[in-house]
């Protein structure tokens, strides 16, 4: 009987024993098995968490490279996709969107600012301190006479000088500089300042054409000095012929009545007779100059320079045939408008025919040629003759009223032309082309 229990508990404490082995070993076993699943969970998260890192970067190094190119086309997908995808792609398109517009409000300032440079008629030249033209607009390279400018050294063209003297201008400085062409010699003023960007220093400069400014306040004191000459010389002259005419109405009638005059009154008389003559024909010298004065604003109509020309041309057909004048008129357009009086124009016009027809009557092969052209929303008339050439010494006083090279004249006729077209807001220019002499009108608009 003992052995009987003693063999039973022998059983169960083997038995206990293994079963506290075996849940051992269980546990063990499921630590293991839980502890790899935890191994299997975070790799399977890292290797997520990998992927998604590449993805991200390999979507940020497509948007900056995008971006470098100037590429604003694409867009990232926002549709099944993980929330975190969805997002952060949704923060790359706005990302885009926000560079994009940024980018078009800088191409937009940069269209604005190219506008204005390209609308102002001032030259403007824009470099750095090594001499090179970063920016130019369409108004200096016409001052300059240029076709395109993109470092100082192309100016040693217009003058040796000019290079060094514009990299070397300080802020604020102003200059004078003349640039000579086959037409003329333009007086500019040169303006500069200076401005910092991106630690780099720019000299902005500025070109003005001053000529026609000087030419505009010469022609000003002209009209005040002759209006004031004339006042004057009318005021003095006009005793003269109101007394020398009452004396010799007087001394008329009485011979009339056949009274003797005695050798003392006719030299009198003749004496007379000569102030009178000489203050009649000063008082109608300072008529011709009143003209000058007198020149009323511009009564603008829309007006064909072609159609002009040819009507001109048409009166003056006589003339050029019995001369043996030929005239050739050209024009570029079928049809030129400016807004300008027509009264004032066709004196201008009529003018510089009549003066190339008296520069060509004695050469052979005489020729007179006029050209209507348009340009850059300018128009211009040119008559041009082949007649004999303008001497140097003359031409600086061409158009300065009361010089005149001829016996007969006045010397207003250019004068007058000029101011003319100067209230016109245009102007007459004067230049040779090989064996031609060419005056130029020139309109605004």
């Amino acid at each position: 009987m003992f052995k009987s229990i003693e063999y039973k508990l022998g059983f169960y404490t083997v038995l206990l024993v293994v079963a506290v082995a075996a849940s051992t070993y269980l546990a063990l076993v499921a630590e293991y098995v839980f502890s790899a699943f935890g191994v299997l969970l975070i790799v399977l998260l890292l290797w997520n968490m990998y992927k998604c890192y590449s993805k991200f970067n390999q979507n940020i190094l497509f948007l900056l490279n995008a971006l470098d190119n100037g590429d604003y086309s694409f867009r990232f997908a926002e549709t099944k996709l993980s929330p975190r995808e969805r997002e952060f792609n949704a923060m790359m398109n706005r990302i885009k969107e926000i560079l994009s517009n940024a980018r078009k409000e800088v191409i937009e300032n940069e269209k604005f600012l190219s506008i204005i440079l390209e609308s102002v008629s001032s030259g403007i030249l824009i470099v750095n301190d090594s001499g090179i033209v970063l920016k130019s607009n369409r108004a200096v390279l016409q001052l300059l006479g240029m076709p395109v400018i993109t470092h100082l050294n192309q100016l040693r063209i217009v003058d040796e000088s000019y290079p060094e003297l514009f990299l070397k201008m300080n802020p604020f400085q102003s200059v004078a500089v003349k640039v000579s062409n086959e037409r003329e010699e333009i007086l500019l003023n040169a303006q500069c300042s200076q401005v910092t960007i991106r630690n780099e220093n720019l000299k902005i400069i500025l070109l003005n054409n001053i000529g026609n400014e000087l030419e505009m306040r010469e022609m000003e004191s002209w009209v005040k000095l002759i209006r004031v000459l004339t006042h004057e010389i009318m005021n003095s002259i006009a005793p003269i012929t109101s007394l020398s005419q009452t004396i010799l109405f007087s001394h008329r009638m009485q011979a009339n009545d056949n009274e003797p005059q005695d050798e003392l009154t006719q030299n009198t008389l003749e004496a007379l007779q000569t102030i009178h003559t000489t203050a009649k024909g000063l008082v109608n010298f300072v008529d011709s100059y009143r003209k000058f004065t007198g020149i009323p604003q511009p009564q603008k109509t829309k007006l064909d320079l072609v159609a002009l020309v040819t009507s001109l041309t048409n009166l003056e057909a006589g003339i050029l045939q019995k001369k043996n004048i030929r005239l050739d008129i050209s024009a570029n357009y079928p049809n030129v408008w400016v807004d300008a009086d027509e009264s004032q124009i066709k004196q201008v016009l009529t003018n510089l025919l009549k003066n190339a027809i008296e520069a060509v009557e004695s050469i052979g092969d005489p020729t007179i040629r006029i050209e209507i052209v348009r340009k850059n929303n300018k128009a211009a008339v040119k008559v041009s003759n082949n007649g004999v050439p303008i001497p140097a010494d003359v031409l600086p006083h061409i158009f300065v009223p009361f010089f005149t090279t001829k016996a007969t004249g006045n010397g207003i006729g250019l004068s007058i032309s000029r101011y003319i077209m100067r209230l016109h807001g245009g102007n007459l220019k004067l230049h040779s082309e090989k064996e031609w002499t060419v005056f130029r009108v020139v309109f605004s608009s």
